[in-house]
């Protein structure tokens, strides 16, 4: 679908733009380029399965699978280790994907060594070496929880489930403004979007917090989804600029409240370390701990 692009001189030049900071916490993905290679590199088996007799065409597409298999593990695990990396609070994969990923590839090429050369040790010394150079080039999954010392895990699965329902809302968003066709009214939803993940990270920082935060994150979010999927029906078939500006106002509406819960919930936090620290000192003081 062509992309409408926004700016002083475009058609709705008089559109606001949006403003600086729509790509704070942006981060370029891993999974693609070289991810990508993977599930280019194994296409030439399907040429060696055919016109070499039965046993080649079995082990070629064999490999062929093994590879790609691989390569989407590989894909899926970087995403995971995206996500982790993005949250405070996150529990390790559950699934060793790039691990296994690492694994199939030298088995891939392991039979694809085979059927090429029907001995042992050059598929062996395939196997080894496909895995090992996968391994270097991807890494590993996360292997253990990060930040969950001394939480409350009940509490923080609470978190985890509230904040995927959201990050689901959030997705449902961006494809359905796809759909609209309007590159600054996805800029500005992205936008949106960063001033939600600040809530998210709060959250997930003192889970206490998702009492006060959970309209936000699952009612508010829901509504905006709803909203968000009905203007891009909406302005997708008529271009309606009524709506288009109509949707901006809420966009603009939803970020100043979700700012001003994270901003809320932030001095909340930082009274209660006020409180705690004051009732330590006195303590410290009534014991005669202190110098003053």
């Amino acid at each position: 679908m062509a992309q409408k692009y926004g700016g002083k001189y475009s058609p709705q030049g008089d559109t606001a733009a949006p403003r600086g900071g729509s790509f704070r916490a942006a981060r370029r993905t891993r999974a693609g380029g070289r991810v990508n290679l993977l599930f280019l590199a194994p296409l030439p088996l399907i040429w060696s399965a055919f016109g070499n007799g039965p046993a080649a065409l079995v082990l070629n597409l064999v490999a062929l699978g093994v590879l790609l298999l691989a390569a989407w593990l590989t894909r899926e695990g970087l995403l995971a280790q995206e996500a982790y990396e993005a949250r405070t609070v996150a529990r390790r994969p559950a699934f060793p994907r790039k691990i296994t990923g690492s694994l199939l590839t030298g088995l891939g090429l392991g039979v694809a060594g085979y059927a090429a050369t029907s001995g042992l040790v050059e598929p062996l010394v395939y196997l080894v070496i496909g895995a090992v150079l996968h391994f270097l080039s991807f890494g590993p999954d996360p292997m253990k929880n990060k930040g969950m010392e001394g939480v409350d895990t009940f509490q923080t699965d609470r978190v985890a489930r509230a904040v995927d329902e959201a990050e689901a809302h959030l997705t449902a968003m961006t494809d359905a403004m796809k759909r609209a066709g309007d590159r600054q009214m996805i800029t500005r939803l992205e936008q949106f979007q960063t001033t939600a993940r600040d809530l998210f990270r709060t959250v997930e920082n003192d889970p206490r917090d998702l009492t006060a935060a959970r309209k936000y994150l699952s009612v508010y979010l829901m509504g905006a989804r709803d909203a968000t999927i009905k203007f891009a029906d909406i302005y997708a078939r008529t271009g309606d600029s009524q709506a288009r500006t109509d949707y901006a106002a809420l966009l603009d509406d939803l970020e100043q409240n979700f700012a001003a819960r994270t901003e809320k919930l932030l001095l909340d936090d930082r009274s209660d370390l006020n409180i705690e620290i004051e009732v330590l000192r006195d303590r410290l003081k009534r014991e005669g701990l202190t110098s003053h």
